[in-house]
């Protein structure tokens, strides 16, 4: 089928990479506008817009795609289907029905689960023990088209918010590629959404981000697995801000203390009171300095047992 293909981050990249592998054609793609995306104020073109000019794939950069123009480039290309993945704008119902068979997303959970920005983190958040992805037929709202095809993937323990974005985009270029075969052979029935069952997430912000101790190590260790990589999940040691990247709850111990009180620091173990519980933390990271396992930290920079974090 000719495809064209909407998408902006990384994790766009590998949906991109299958299809041009496939038998199917992308005769255009659809990308942000590269934008400053550093300190220093450096303009550089969006991962989509990389992989697409590699492949020597024609690229638009408009700045809404929905706008008159771009549809009408849109209609002349004529294409089967629109591929919309991460792209980062809604998209009106011009630009939706210029294809022939529709627009087509990919999704990072089990729709109707999950809608919106943050699915990823949102099921880390959950703790829960199983997300997917989902593609679906674009419509007007919110991740509330029909469904086309699901996968199911589990989550580990040890899984982040990195991980599982990561391991989502492999599963979902797959996924993908299986949907546009299976609408090419017509082999695919439409699935409305349940909407009773639908959960709605938020943009995640820098704010939510700082540990309450108050809170029961698996909250602590769900939320800072589902803030890594961005935006890290953030305590104060001696007034210094310092960012927690990787725990595991620790159960408790006899010698127990104020929630964010520092109970053990030697070794390998920095180990931490919460509500109910311990943390143990295995990798961390003070302002300005480097992402430490806790061994290294410790022989840096020491930290006696008694000291509160937080405050």
């Amino acid at each position: 089928m000719k495809i064209i293909f909407l998408g902006t981050p990384a994790f766009a990249v590998p949906t991109l990479e299958r299809i041009q592998q496939s038998h199917h054609r992308i005769a255009a793609v659809i990308s942000q506008p590269d934008r400053a995306r550093s300190r220093g104020l450096r303009v550089t073109p969006t991962p989509v817009k990389q992989t697409a000019s590699a492949f020597g794939i024609p690229v638009l950069q408009p700045e809404k795609a929905s706008s008159p123009e771009v549809v009408q480039q849109v209609r002349l290309l004529a294409p089967d289907a629109a591929i919309v993945v991460a792209y980062g704008q809604i998209l009106k119902r011009e630009f939706l029905s210029a294809p022939r068979l529709g627009c087509i997303n990919l999704h990072a959970s089990l729709l109707p689960k999950y809608r919106g920005p943050s699915p990823i983190q949102a099921a880390l958040l959950a703790g829960d023990r199983e997300t997917g992805v989902s593609t679906m037929l674009l419509n007007e709202g919110m991740d509330t088209g029909d469904i086309l095809l699901q996968r199911k993937v589990s989550i580990a323990d040890d899984d982040t918010a990195g991980t599982l974005h990561d391991r989502l985009s492999q599963i979902g270029a797959s996924l993908m590629v299986e949907t546009l075969d299976g609408m090419e052979e017509e082999t695919i029935t439409l699935q409305p959404q349940d909407a009773t069952q639908a959960t709605i997430t938020k943009k995640i912000t820098k704010e939510e981000t700082r540990i309450d101790w108050n809170r029961a190590p698996e909250e602590i260790h769900n939320r800072v697995r589902a803030f890594n990589p961005w935006p890290g999940s953030e305590t104060l040691l001696e007034g210094k801000p310092l960012k927690i990247w990787r725990t595991v709850p620790a159960g408790t111990r006899e010698d127990t203390g104020e929630p964010g009180e520092v109970l053990a620091a030697e070794g390998n173990d920095l180990v931490i009171q919460a509500s109910g519980g311990t943390m143990r933390v295995l990798e961390l990271q003070l302002a300005g300095g480097k992402r430490l396992r806790t061994a290294e930290f410790l022989r840096g920079h020491p930290v006696k047992p008694g000291v509160i974090l937080g405050s």
